[in-house]
């Protein structure tokens, strides 16, 4: 493998970091077989496990995939002002753009078939499908359109996990809890389509962290560091203020009216973008300048194999909980899934560390630059999530 070109640690160990967020978000989608409750979580009588909901509902969900898509955004203009600098026209960086973009749908769907239908791969891809002509965008009308659709996607959004009720099946992603491995194939492919339904509002997201890789504010973080400090401080307090109420409706502290909790959905969901932002500000402010140490060279290489990683939390959680496999999401608590989901975190930082030893790129992104070549495509073979 070519030696690496030198670049900043701070998006690299953003995402290496943001993969333990995922997983957590992600392995709660697999527990089945108990009456689920807001945002379609486990009802739980453990006070362990309560706990667990309730810092999982404040501090990762809607937190989680509002990184990943600010790094995703990040991710498309980097690539495309590293095509820039090698000559490529407007043309050909929309093109390479674009096939990337389809790529990862690609990657998406066959997630989804086998194994996730949680995936947003897919719907990442569309979004750089759409967004690959418009790179050049101005700073005001990329942060306009941010906000602009935030206001209105966390609306809707928010409609989406706002109903109070107990129930024993899902309102959605129902194929986690189907014995028959065929027919659950069958319904991922149809919860699939529907996953960008629960994520309109990372739209935003990743309209922000093209505007911030427009400026390199990652890699740049001495030159923007009061803008970082604010948003940090901000963003993350946003995304606590904005998650302690529903999180205390979640685990029944509190019993509020429909329109309250239509309201603390909508307020969740849209202050969790702003924690997005908040959490990779608050990295950006402490990943040293300095080389770095074993804990942070593991994450950096995490980060330069996060499709890899991605892709390794489902093979965990997909063997072992689901019921068409070993069934464990019929009996593990949301507390012993947190803990599954940050050991399959950690496992992947050190494989991916043993790979970074030994010059190794990711399977993933191994298979993405053979696809990428096949294609035509220049430039970085990465995933930028």
């Amino acid at each position: 493998m070519a030696a690496q070109p030198e670049r900043s640690l701070a998006p690299d160990i953003a995402r290496g970091l943001m993969l333990a967020l995922i997983a957590l978000a992600n392995v709660m989608i697999y527990l089945y077989g108990r009456p689920y409750g807001l945002r379609q979580h486990i009802v739980e009588r453990d006070v362990l496990d309560r706990v667990t909901t309730f810092l999982m509902v404040t501090f990762v969900d809607g937190r989680a995939y509002p990184l990943f898509a600010a790094l995703f955004g990040y991710g498309i203009v980097r690539i495309a002002d590293r095509l820039r600098s090698e000559g490529a026209s407007e043309r050909t960086v929309s093109a390479a753009l674009r096939r990337r973009s389809v790529i990862l749908i690609g990657f998406g769907f066959v997630h989804a078939l086998v194994a996730f239908s949680g995936d947003v791969l897919g719907w990442y891809g569309l979004i750089g499908v759409v967004l690959a002509a418009r790179t050049r965008m101005s700073d005001r009308a990329l942060l306009t359109m941010a906000a602009g659709w935030l206001v209105v996607a966390s609306a809707l959004q928010g409609l989406v996990y706002a109903n109070p009720e107990v129930t024993d099946q899902r309102g959605f992603l129902w194929s986690y809890a189907i014995d028959d491995p065929a027919e659950a194939a069958a319904w991922r492919l149809v919860e699939w389509l529907m996953t960008p339904f629960g994520l309109l509002s990372v739209v935003s997201a990743v309209l922000v962290g093209m505007w911030a890789g427009r400026h390199r504010i990652l890699e740049r973080p001495s030159a923007y560091r009061r803008l970082l400090r604010v948003t940090a401080t901000t963003g993350i307090l946003a995304g606590i203020v904005g998650g302690v109420g529903m999180a205390a409706a979640t685990v029944g502290i509190w019993t509020p009216p429909f329109p309250a909790i239509a309201l603390l959905s909508w307020a969740h969901i849209l202050t969790g973008v702003l924690a997005g932002f908040g959490t990779l500000a608050l990295i950006a402010i402490l990943v040293p300048a300095r080389e770095p140490g074993p804990v942070m060279r593991a994450l950096q290489a995490t980060g330069r194999r996060s499709l890899s990683a991605y892709l390794a939390q489902t093979v965990v959680f997909a063997m072992l909980l689901p019921a068409h496999t070993l069934g464990w999401g019929a009996t593990l608590g949301t507390a012993g899934a947190a803990a599954l989901a940050l050991c399959t975190w950690l496992t992947t930082v050190a494989v991916s560390a043993g790979l970074e030893r030994r010059g190794l790129p990711g399977p993933a992104e191994r298979l993405m630059r053979r696809l990428r070549r096949i294609n035509g495509s220049a430039g970085v073979t990465r995933m930028q999530p």
